[in-house]
């Protein structure tokens, strides 16, 4: 038997209509019966899902507990109408419970944040403007829901056969919460470590970031990939058998693959120092000169992606920031 299903966890995969396919949910079988992350508000998500509960032998109105680990919609965009329906309590943590419940007002703020972002480090105002319109058209994916029980960095979810530690971890987003089984050295670990895939550490506005603040100076822009790798290191130093992460299969060394993760890092970083070394250049040129077209297309991921590793050689001296006419560019220090 798996040593998932000996632990009563059962991966839950939902479709999603995102490129990076489908989404795990789990279901934890205690008291209380307990869902961790939902999927994305779709009749096609809600579907599966409640086939996967029937395969386990419970419906939606039988969970008692559901548990968000982060702000991203196909992890969230179902609580509301499973909350609505069995009358379970929503748990995530505390920083993250005003975003969900204003929803809405959330991802205006989330889009206007990025537009300065994007603007002030070189991407053209019209794919801006028609990023802009495709992000508005993703918004039905999730849905605003209330967290009636917030949880606090380091607090515990009690259950009758196991206690789960809530651990932050942010950095893929602000509010990355993995769940720590210490007992059988288990980790619900959602997007903050995924096997297949690097996680992206995108940038998104701070949590605690002042709504009526605007324009491009409004918000210091945050250096989420550091930010990431400190939660990695953190993460790094825990004894665990099994990290259940939140697309993909289950990870069984979490050490070694941390530390490709880091090298990976460090790679991506060193070959953009070789090519601002050959003249300053935006962000955004950077990212063409990467990537090409699909530094077009998807724009703001490749932004977050070359500012992470800009960002690691600010810190080391290596590379400097310098604006002119409100566009940001970067050269060798």
């Amino acid at each position: 038997m798996k040593p998932t299903a000996e632990a009563g966890i059962h991966r839950l995969a939902i479709p999603t209509p995102f490129q990076v396919g489908r989404v795990n949910a789990y279901l934890i079988e205690d008291e209380p019966l307990t869902l961790v992350d939902s999927g994305p508000n779709s009749a096609k998500a809600l579907d599966e899902l409640e086939q996967a509960l029937a395969a386990h032998g419970h419906a939606v109105e039988d969970l008692e507990l559901l548990v968000i680990s982060h702000q991203h919609m196909d992890h969230f965009g179902l609580a509301s109408i499973l909350a609505r329906r069995s009358g379970a309590e929503v748990a995530a943590l505390d920083v993250l419970a005003p975003y969900l419940a204003g929803y809405s007002r959330q991802t205006d703020l989330d889009d206007q944040f990025a537009q300065e972002i994007m603007l002030r480090h070189g991407i053209p105002p019209e794919i801006v403007t028609a990023l802009r319109a495709v992000s508005a058209g993703f918004r039905a994916w999730g849905s605003s829901v209330q967290v009636t029980r917030p949880l606090a960095d380091g607090a515990q979810l009690s259950f009758t056969k196991r206690t789960l530690r809530v651990l932050h971890r942010p950095g893929h987003s602000p509010s990355d919460t993995v769940f720590f089984d210490e007992a059988r050295g288990i980790l619900l670990a959602a997007d903050h470590l995924i096997g297949h895939i690097s996680s992206n550490p995108l940038l998104a506005r701070p949590l605690d970031a002042d709504p009526e603040a605007t324009g491009r100076h409004a918000q210091a822009r945050p250096r989420a990939l550091l930010t990431y790798l400190e939660s990695l290191e953190r993460t790094r130093e825990m004894d665990l058998s099994l990290v259940l992460p939140g697309h993909g299969e289950p990870i069984t060394d979490h050490v070694a693959l941390i530390e490709e993760r880091f090298r990976m890092h460090r790679r991506r970083a060193e070959k953009i120092a070789r090519l601002i070394a050959s003249g300053p250049r935006t962000a955004h040129e950077l990212a063409q000169e990467l990537w090409g077209n699909v530094a077009v297309t998807q724009a703001y991921l490749t932004l977050s992606e070359i500012l992470g590793h800009v960002d690691l050689l600010l810190v080391e001296g290596r590379v400097s920031e310098t604006e002119h006419d409100g566009v940001v560019r970067f050269a060798s220090a």
